[in-house]
């Protein structure tokens, strides 16, 4: 092989990456969305007979296990290296999400969907790091954002299937469409996706990660100096509470909370408000597709704003334009509805990843997987809280319009916390 063909071959390597772990995170988009777009079906599914309190259980108990593999594969990253994380998590959830399909009982049902919520928790943090580690623009908010526009993609995607799919062939439809990406995905995974340089040399491993950061046109980050308190450290969790990190580390945990309340709550409970305020199945959701269409886009222009003024005052700027829109949403107007939706999109879901964005940026490569798999370990419960709160509401027959109110009020906590934060790195 000559010089120049050995060059197109690592430049064709090296546009796997970024898609790769793009269509990952586009299968925590679909979870986002699934449960929530066939909650209506579920409830009316004679066999099982289901109850809101039986479906907000169901709801918690997936998000539970997204908790718990988010905190022990996202720590796990920066032990056993990010590829492999990254792998055993697809697989993982993509055969649980397909024995969702053939649950026979809401038992196994929401059991299925506990373990493929651990196999699914790991990815995000996993697939986040990997990317800003192969972003020749560290520390700014692009490579994230973009990232994420796969998140919302895959629940956009969701929502419109579900319109195609739930009537003529059910609700367990859904969740063989959900595992299907496997089968492409794992194989391209296991060819084409390399590990980190920066997991890499923070291993020791000098000699491959220079050859990967070669291959890749990267810049290898600075070691720590052997006694800085990341380096005289084994453990990345303690890390992430030793002083240069502590403030930074509850701040963040606090703002993921309040993020992913946002993002699950509204995503679970949002198609069924609607048909409470009146509106059809059709309609309501089609209110769950705008808003993730909102998301797309919102991220689209948080990346470039981002980069400019840095992801901590962006974070900012979108959890309060969230409070403001989600506040607006419980004004019943009939057009301008769908606008007030796309809009609330726009600023609650890019919110959440503008906090991703900071601790990747301000925390160093030997705790980096941690420090992300952390908050979106804690913000999951957050996440579980959402769809109770939800829950809550509807069933005491207030969710419209003070459910509105109740969400706006955690975008502004979020704002708060994620002010009280600081630059390390």
């Amino acid at each position: 092989m000559t010089t120049s063909q050995r060059s197109a071959a690592r430049a064709s390597t090296a546009l796997w990456v970024a898609p790769l772990c793009w269509v990952a995170v586009l299968l925590d988009g679909f979870d986002l969305v699934v449960l929530g777009a066939v909650i209506p079906s579920l409830r009316e599914y004679s066999d099982w007979n289901l109850s809101t309190g039986a479906i907000t259980f169901i709801s918690t108990f997936g998000l539970v296990g997204m908790t718990i593999g988010a905190l022990v594969i996202g720590t796990l990253t920066d032990v056993i290296g990010r590829r492999r994380a990254l792998l055993y998590a697809v697989a993982a959830f993509s055969i649980l999400t397909l024995l969702c399909a053939v649950a026979p009982n809401p038992f196994l049902f929401g059991l299925f969907r506990f373990l493929a919520g651990v196999g699914l928790g790991g990815a995000l943090p996993t697939a986040l790091a990997l990317v800003n580690e192969f972003s020749k623009k560290q520390g700014g908010g692009s490579a994230s954002t973009l990232l994420m526009t796969g998140y919302h993609v895959g629940a956009v995607a969701t929502a419109a299937l579900a319109i195609v799919l739930i009537e003529p062939f059910g609700w367990r439809s859904m969740f063989v469409v959900g595992a299907l990406p496997a089968v492409v995905l794992i194989p391209l995974m296991l060819r084409y996706l390399p590990e980190s340089p920066s997991y890499l040399l923070s291993h020791g491993k000098r000699a491959e990660a220079e050859a990967i950061a070669k291959q890749y046109g990267l810049e290898l980050e600075a070691a720590p100096a052997a006694d800085a308190p990341v380096a005289a450290s084994a453990n990345p969790v303690r890390a992430l509470f030793s002083r240069p990190f502590l403030r930074n580390s509850i701040a963040i945990w606090v703002t993921s909370f309040m993020g992913l309340l946002l993002v699950y709550g509204l995503n679970t409970w949002l198609p069924t408000i609607m048909r409470e305020a009146g509106y059809d199945l059709g309609a309501s959701l089609t209110f769950l597709l705008i808003l993730n269409a909102g998301a797309v886009v919102g991220l689209l222009i948080a990346g470039g704003v981002a980069n400019k003024i840095g992801p901590r005052t962006a974070a900012i700027i979108w959890f309060a334009g969230a409070a403001v829109f989600l506040a607006l949403l419980s004004v019943k107007v009939s057009f301008g509805i769908y606008a007030l939706v796309f809009l609330a999109g726009c600023f609650v879901f890019s919110a959440q990843v503008l906090v991703y964005a900071f601790t990747s940026a301000n925390h160093p490569p030997q705790i980096r997987a941690t420090a992300l798999g952390w908050s979106a370990g804690v913000g999951r419960v957050g996440a579980i809280c959402g769809p109770i709160l939800g829950g809550v509401l509807l069933g005491a027959g207030y969710a419209v319009p003070w459910g509105f109110y109740a969400f706006a009020l955690v975008g502004l906590f979020g704002a708060i916390a994620i002010s009280s934060t600081r630059t390390v790195r």
